[in-house]
C-alpha cells in the first residue's frame, strides 16, 4: 500500500514561483510514489476578507497551475475544499477536544493579533482545527508543509492522539515532510519575509502568470546587499535567496553554483538567474493557458474530485460520529 500524502493549498492570490518551487513541483514530481490527495482549501482562504470575484478567480487560478505544473487528475484527487462538507463538520467536533492554550500557542495567530489586534477573526484562530480536519478525514501518512505550517501538523497530531485515548484509536497520525531546499522562498523586496500570493503584483513576488519581461525586471530589482561576491551566505539574506531559487530549480550544488559565477557580479547572476526562471514557468504558462482555453474543463475536474474524496471523508465522518455517541 502507497502511503498517503495529503496536501492543501490556499487560494489567497494568484499562484506564484515560492508556491511552485516549495510545493506544487515536488507534489508533481512525487505522484507514483504516493496515494495523493490535493485540496484548493478555499473555506482557508475566507478566514480573511477576499471580494468574492476574486476568490473564484484565484480558485480557478490554483486549480489550473496545479495540472499545469504537472499535477494529474487521473493519478491524484483533486477538489475543492468546500465542495465536501465532512471538512467543515470534523473541525467543529474537533474544537470540542482541543484546549484554548493549544491554539493561543499558534504562530500565525499570535503574528496576526499582533497585526490587527482585535479586528483578527475567529476563523484565523480556528484555522489549525479546520487544517487538521482536512489532514485526519484521509488516514493522511505525510503532509508535506513549510516551516511555517510545521507547528499546526504537531497540532493535528496532539488533538488525533488525545482523541484516540478518549474513544480508542481512530485517527492516523501524520508525518510533517520539509523539502531540504527551496521549502521556504522568501521575498525579493524584502527577503526576510516569505514570498507570499497575496503580494503577486508587486516587486516582492513573482507570479506564475507574469510574463518573461516582468519576471526578469523583478529579478534584476530584487534585493541584495553592497557586497559582490555570488556565495551561500545566511547572513546575506537577498543573496542567498535568490542563490537558494537558482539552486531549487537548477538541481546544481552550492559548490558548482558559486564556482560558474566566481568573479562575476550580482548583475551577471541576476541575468542567468531571471532566464532560469523565465525558461521554467514558459512550459507552466504555455499549458496552463491550453487548460483555461474550456472553461468547463476546471469545474468538472474539480467535481470529479470531490465525488473521489466525498466517500473516503463520509467514511471516516461516521465514524468519529459514532465514537463520540452522534452515529
Amino acid at each position: 500500500m502507497k502511503k498517503r500524502v495529503f496536501s492543501g493549498i490556499k487560494p489567497s492570490g494568484s499562484p506564484q514561483l515560492g508556491n511552485y518551487l516549495g510545493a506544487i513541483r515536488r507534489w508533481a514530481a512525487e505522484q507514483d510514489e504516493y496515494d495523493n490527495v490535493f485540496c484548493i482549501v478555499d473555506l482557508h482562504a475566507i478566514t480573511e476578507y477576499v471580494e468574492p470575484a476574486e476568490l473564484k478567480q484565484y480558485i480557478r487560478e490554483q486549480t489550473g497551475m496545479l495540472i499545469a505544473s504537472g499535477i494529474d487528475p487521473d493519478k491524484s484527487i483533486l477538489f475543492q475544499q468546500s465542495h465536501v462538507h465532512e471538512h467543515s463538520e470534523l473541525a467543529w467536533i474537533l474544537n470540542c477536544y482541543i484546549p484554548m492554550g493549544w491554539m493561543q500557542r499558534m504562530t500565525q495567530y499570535k503574528e496576526k493579533v499582533e497585526e490587527q489586534k482585535e479586528q483578527v477573526s475567529v476563523g484565523v484562530f480556528d484555522y489549525p482545527s479546520l487544517m487538521a480536519a482536512d489532514i485526519l478525514l484521509y488516514d493522511t501518512d505525510i503532509v508535506p508543509v513549510g516551516d511555517d505550517q510545521k507547528q499546526h501538523v504537531e497540532l493535528t497530531r496532539d488533538v488525533a492522539q488525545r482523541f484516540n485515548y478518549i474513544y480508542g484509536e481512530t485517527f492516523k497520525l501524520p508525518e510533517p515532510v520539509t523539502g531540504e531546499v527551496g521549502a521556504r522562498i522568501m521575498g525579493l523586496e524584502d527577503p526576510t519575509r516569505k514570498m507570499s500570493k497575496s503580494e503577486g503584483g508587486s516587486g516582492q513576488s513573482i507570479a506564475l502568470l507574469d510574463s518573461e519581461n516582468v519576471i526578469r525586471r523583478k529579478i534584476m530589482r530584487a534585493t541584495t546587499d553592497s557586497q559582490r561576491d555570488v556565495v551561500f551566505d545566511e547572513s546575506r539574506p537577498g543573496i542567498f535567496n535568490l542563490l537558494t531559487i537558482y539552486q531549487t530549480i537548477t538541481g546544481e550544488s552550492r559548490n558548482d553554483i558559486e564556482n560558474r559565477f566566481h568573479g562575476k557580479g550580482y548583475g551577471d547572476f541576476k541575468k542567468a538567474l531571471g532566464e532560469v526562471v523565465v525558461e521554467t514557468l514558459h512550459q507552466v504558462q504555455k499549458r496552463y493557458a491550453e487548460i483555461t482555453a474550456d472553461p468547463s474543463y476546471l469545474e468538472s475536474i474539480l467535481k470529479k474530485g470531490a465525488d473521489k474524496a466525498t466517500p473516503i471523508a463520509r467514511e471516516k465522518l461516521a465514524q468519529v460520529r459514532e465514537r463520540i455517541g452522534l452515529g
